[in-house]
């Protein structure tokens, strides 16, 4: 599987952006998640979407106001980011797990996209 994420760049606090991740490869049962990485921080957990039904579970700091959606026609995952805030700071990554289940846990991905960078001023 390969990903590619795209989608973020400098804004305001309050204002939205639209992450974008596109897979390639053999996506079959892959579930896709969200993480990001901040300077001088842990890679957490963001968001995550499951292939079968399309659940989503978020971590509580970003719980209502981002969205994650995707399209298995397109292959593609994208995260929908409002409201936020100078504490969203970091590299964006896009993640895939070959599993039914979900998880919270980056060490349970197996593939990842490069990163984009969103950047919130205050």
């Amino acid at each position: 599987v390969q990903l590619q994420a795209s989608g973020g760049g400098l804004v305001q606090a309050g204002e939205s952006l639209r992450l974008s991740c596109a897979a390639s490869g053999r996506t079959f049962r892959t579930n896709m998640g969200w993480f990001r990485q901040a300077p001088g921080k842990e890679r957490e957990f963001v968001a995550g979407i499951l292939q079968s039904d399309a659940s989503s579970y978020y971590s509580d700091s970003v719980k209502g106001r981002f969205t994650i959606s995707r399209d298995n026609a397109k292959n593609t995952v994208d995260l929908q980011m409002n409201s936020l805030k100078p504490e969203d700071t970091a590299i964006y990554y896009c993640a895939s797990r070959n599993s039914v289940r979900g998880s919270r846990d980056a060490r349970a991905f197996a593939w990842w996209g490069q990163g984009t960078q969103v950047t919130v001023s205050s």
